[in-house]
């Protein structure tokens, strides 16, 4: 066995998921155990803050990341013990971190930059086990947008000998993965698609509280404001070939709200935010199969929080009806375990000396090695 564990806090700030993966000698990862840790409320808030902030002073970027590390150590300690692997057995773990900011773009004429925080060096002293981290920089640095690095994940998972094939992640925000049939020798297509439940969590927050609208049940019983929807999908990004990326820094409250015309009900909104996703998803798959002349008929394995939506799904769906949705565990992989399974699989590449990034993907100049090694 070729034990790594990968941990994974994504855009929706809600824990920490932690996969303990087997990654044969040909290269195909299996899950073995997780383990979720959820994130404490003044963590959270401290991070939400972090990520909307104009100015942030060292110190407190300093304090969440060192409560934000100690959580990741909580975490993969919890997994460690609850597989009951020897953690001599763990030849790493690759942490993402925590994104504050993602501007490939760069800023004011800036250079291109990318923000997790994280302290690998932290992580290998808590845990005793060696640490591959800062996985997005080296792409941004050969050109890329550092993101969406899970494409070749999805690549080496789910990629079939004769069927199209599409991974969709809905997690804070959507990315999309075309994966051609084995035999077609083109590399796969992998860009974001746009907000996926962002912006339905920050709506929901304001105006019923809690994290997140429960199997999409508050934006079932408004109704898709057709004009509102409308306005919203004439933002440029969405319009944008590949390779693309995004974020908070694009999408948040303000940029709802200087759409809203007043007068909108809260639930109108929701179920607007929602047809949103479903829409620029849509839009999305077009864009892929155009530039790869595939068949609309490629089935879609949603994963992601977003994956539990039955309301979010039902709209996929009707988006895209000539688009089976299957789920992913019909290979191994629940749905809430493909990114955290992306960065044990991607510690590996590290340590193998192998590419990790799909130029295909983030537009970087070639194939990198991803990540720095720190040793426990």
């Amino acid at each position: 066995m070729s034990l790594f564990i990968g941990l994974m806090s994504g855009t929706s700030l809600d824990g920490i998921d932690a996969a303990l993966v087997d990654i044969s000698a040909d290269g195909v990862p299996s899950l073995v155990a997780t383990h979720a840790e959820p994130m404490p409320d003044p963590l959270r808030d401290l991070l939400w803050r972090l990520c909307h902030a104009d100015r942030v002073a060292f110190s407190e970027l300093a304090a969440a990341e060192d409560a934000f590390c100690r959580l990741q150590a909580t975490a993969a300690e919890a997994l460690i013990a609850s597989s009951g692997v020897v953690r001599g057995a763990i030849a790493a773990i690759g942490s993402h971190g925590q994104t504050i900011e993602h501007a490939p773009w760069g800023h004011d004429g800036g250079p291109a930059y990318t923000l997790q925080l994280d302290d690998p060096s932290l992580l290998a002293e808590l845990t005793g086990c060696a640490v591959v981290a800062d996985f997005r920089r080296r792409d941004l640095a050969a050109g890329g947008q550092a993101a969406p690095l899970a494409p070749a994940f999805h690549e080496a998972l789910f990629r079939a000998r004769d069927e199209w094939r599409l991974v969709l992640n809905l997690g804070g925000f959507a990315n999309l993965t075309l994966l051609p049939p084995a035999e077609d020798a083109r590399p796969p297509l992998g860009f974001d698609t746009g907000p996926a439940n962002a912006l339905m969590d920050a709506w929901h927050a304001r105006h019923r509280g809690g994290r997140f609208d429960a199997c999409g049940a508050w934006a079932a019983s408004g109704r898709v404001d057709e004009a509102l929807l409308e306005r919203l999908l004439d933002e440029p990004f969405f319009h944008r070939p590949p390779p693309r990326s995004t974020g908070r820094e694009v999408f948040h409250l303000d940029w709802l709200e200087g759409h809203l015309q007043g007068g909108e009900s809260p639930e109108d909104v929701q179920a607007t935010l929602a047809e949103l996703t479903a829409a620029s998803v849509a839009l999305g798959v077009e864009m892929a199969r155009e530039r790869f002349a595939a068949p609309p008929a490629a089935l879609l394995i949603p994963c992601g929080g977003g994956a539990h939506n039955p309301d979010l799904l039902a709209r996929l769906a009707r988006r895209l009806p000539e688009t089976p949705l299957v789920a992913g565990d019909d290979w191994g992989w629940p749905a809430d375990w493909l990114e955290a399974g992306a960065f044990a699989w991607l510690a590996e590449r590290r340590l193998a000396g192998q590419p990790g990034n799909l130029p295909s993907a983030t537009g970087a100049a070639g194939p990198r090695v991803l990540g720095g090694l720190y040793a426990p």
